[in-house]
């Protein structure tokens, strides 16, 4: 059970990020990434530290909140669907037993009934000893529950990148342009082979703790890598067809299943931009561990690498 007492990140750890004028996105990276151009950004505070599974809990025991991960899938909106997938489910990350073809993610996700934010790896999981690690199977909709329970907001791309960069013009990662300085792991990433060898030279497998790895310039801590993280931009038109399939496989709701699904099948689901990479991006595969890189994430779809953290655009109580 959760301590009521503990610390909340969320009422205690904001960061201010001073407004700028800065150079987003990058030429020189996935094609999603470019053009790289000039945004203005105002001045806003931003949570230290993504939401965590703690903060998590006590709003869902405040509100009695159900995520979408949890709630009975209707029929009508996923036409032609089996109905074993009209299940309550989130995607969950399952490491092949060895070399698989990187063209399909269906090698590595599943969709997995009783997966949400209280069972991260499956129905048989649970949060013990997770409790400050980031909150993960939430789509967008339960972020923005959050974010309105605690009076904040979510962040635009923009405001998200410029907090990520940490007063860093231009630079690689958020903390510099090497990977790792000194020979020191600043982002908790996969080290290996990805998607069925991962040597946890940085510690970890899956998520780690929220302030596992050093602060960028704004104080910020796991910007990159850890977990992805909603904004609320609608994933620009003008980008459509250049981002892979890295991070997470189209809802197999969305599509009439036979032997297998066909993406050209799928209901289109609006989606966001979510940004920062995860504890799944790798060298070989999806490195995105970087302030500029961004995908698109149906706001239908929950994995288990993806969270957020809140901002506020004024200024807090106590604050000048």
């Amino acid at each position: 059970m959760v301590d009521p007492k503990a610390k909340l990140h969320d009422e205690a750890d904001l960061r201010f990020i001073p407004g700028a004028t800065f150079l987003m996105g990058s030429d020189h990276h996935y094609p999603e990434e470019a053009p790289a151009h000039v945004v203005t950004v105002d001045g806003f505070w931003m949570d230290r530290y993504t939401v965590t599974n703690r903060d998590f809990d006590r709003f869902v025991r405040a509100t009695g909140y159900v995520t979408l991960a949890e709630r009975p899938v209707d029929p009508a909106l996923y036409p032609g669907a089996q109905p074993e997938l009209l299940v309550p489910s989130s995607v969950v990350f399952v490491k092949p037993a060895g070399r698989v073809d990187l063209r399909n993610a269906y090698n590595w996700w599943q969709y997995i009934p009783g997966a949400d934010w209280r069972h991260p790896r499956g129905p048989r999981s649970s949060l013990q000893g997770l409790w400050d690690h980031p909150v993960v199977h939430v789509a967008f909709e339960d972020a923005e529950a959050y974010a309105k329970w605690v009076g904040k907001e979510l962040p635009t791309e923009a405001e998200w990148e410029l907090a990520a960069r940490g007063g860093l013009e231009g630079a690689e990662f958020a903390w510099g342009d090497e990977l790792a300085p000194n020979g020191e792991l600043r982002a908790n990433t996969w080290q290996g082979e990805f998607p069925w060898q991962n040597t946890n030279d940085d510690g970890y497998e899956w998520t780690a703790p929220v302030g596992s790895f050093p602060p960028n310039g704004h104080g910020l801590h796991e910007m990159t890598g850890n977990v992805w993280e909603w904004t609320t931009d609608w994933y620009s038109s003008s980008h459509e067809g250049g981002a892979s399939a890295c991070c997470a496989p189209t809802n197999p709701r969305g599509g009439k299943l036979e032997d297998s699904f066909d993406p050209a099948q799928a209901i289109k689901i609006p989606r966001k931009v979510m940004k920062g990479g995860s504890y799944l991006c790798a060298a070989n595969y999806c490195r995105r561990y970087r302030p500029a890189a961004r995908m698109a994430q149906p706001i239908d779809t929950s994995t288990c690498h993806l969270g957020f953290r809140c901002i506020v655009r004024s200024a807090p109580a106590g604050e000048p």
